[in-house]
Formats: C-alpha cells, sequence, structure tokens
C-alpha cells in the first residue's frame, strides 16, 4: 500500500528529563517521512534557538490572540506565564509537503491531541526508569535551582501517572535500546 501521510500524527510526550528529545532527533533522523512540528512559545529564545525552526516564538499577546483565533490544536501555560502550544497552520504545512508530523509536546497537550484526531494518531510515552532516576539527570544538566528541580520532578511524577492514556510506553533505561524500540514502533504505524 501506498505512504498516506495526511492525518497521521506521532506524539512523544514524557517527563522533562525523560529522554524525550534524544528518540525524538533520532526518530526524525531515521524517518524521512516525519517532520518536527515546531511549536510556538511565549520565552525568549535560548542559545543558538531560532525563530520558525526551533520554535515560533510569540509574545504573550499574541499568543492569546491565536487561542482567541482557536488557530492552536491545544495550548497549554506550562509553567508561570509561560505558554506553549501547537499550531493547526504547522500540523497543515507538514500534511501538505506529505509527511507525518512529530509532536514533542508536554502530556496534557498529548492527550488533548489524542481527543481531536483519535484515529490517526500514534502517542508514544517515553517513561524514565524511576522518578530518582530522572531526579539525578535533571541534575546532571546543571540548569536548575533547587525550586525548579523540585517543582519539575513533582510536575514528573503527575505526569508519568499518566502514561496509561497513550498508545505505547517506552521505558528509557538505556536510551539506544529506547531508540530502537521506538523506532520499531513507529515503522509500524507508518505502515497501516
Amino acid at each position: 500500500m501506498a505512504f498516506d501521510p495526511h492525518n497521521k500524527i506521532i506524539i512523544i510526550t514524557a517527563p522533562s528529563g525523560a529522554g524525550k528529545t534524544s528518540i525524538t532527533h533520532y526518530l526524525l533522523e531515521k524517518f524521512p517521512q516525519l517532520s518536527f512540528s515546531i511549536s510556538a512559545a511565549t520565552r525568549k529564545p535560548r542559545g543558538s534557538e531560532r525563530n520558525g525552526v526551533d520554535y515560533y516564538f510569540l509574545s504573550e499577546e499574541d499568543f492569546n490572540q491565536k487561542i482567541q483565533n482557536q488557530d492552536f490544536v491545544e495550548w497549554e501555560m506550562v509553567y508561570e506565564g509561560k505558554y506553549y502550544g501547537t499550531l493547526k497552520s504547522e500540523l497543515e504545512r507538514i500534511w501538505k509537503n506529505n509527511q507525518v508530523p512529530v509532536l514533542d509536546i508536554d502530556v496534557k497537550g498529548a492527550i488533548h491531541v489524542q481527543q481531536q484526531y483519535p484515529d490517526t494518531t500514534l502517542s508514544l510515552f517515553i517513561e524514565p526508569p524511576s522518578v530518582d532516576e530522572l531526579k539525578k539527570r535533571l541534575q546532571s544538566r546543571g540548569t536548575e535551582t533547587a525550586e525548579s528541580l523540585a517543582a519539575r520532578v513533582n510536575k514528573a511524577s503527575y505526569e508519568i501517572s499518566f502514561k496509561h492514556h497513550f498508545h505505547r510506553i517506552v521505558i528509557n533505561d538505556h536510551l539506544p535500546r529506547a531508540r530502537e524500540e521506538a523506532a520499531g514502533i513507529i515503522q509500524d504505524f507508518l505502515e497501516l
């Protein structure tokens, strides 16, 4: 059967530090028919991040206007004053290129997208081996204060409680194995 990407969506979700970005990058390299869905965000660019490549950086006012216009498939205030969302126009852009969008989004957003596209979505939940291991990974980044680390660990514990809302769970206790497991799941989905 010919590959038809229309309206297929792959969602990769996980608590911060579980390895979802590493796994997402691996999948995008392995499968040329996938395309990263660029999220909109109200935060400022970090380091070498570029608008339209890493995120669509919007002012809070612009973001709120897009909410009013119903331009988002999903959006959320992830942290106080920090909004993130997936624009409908981004999914359309990818589908027009005959590719499948890969959404690297948080748990609440992932559930919301699944509800809107129940028959054409595959969702993967990347689970850390334990909350303690996740805390070690976040600490090793060296980017967290004691308060932000505690907030991320608490949020992660909460997000893990939703793991059974997703189609497949990949435990990232060994990154190469987790990447290959995710690739096998994606391969099967693309062949449907």
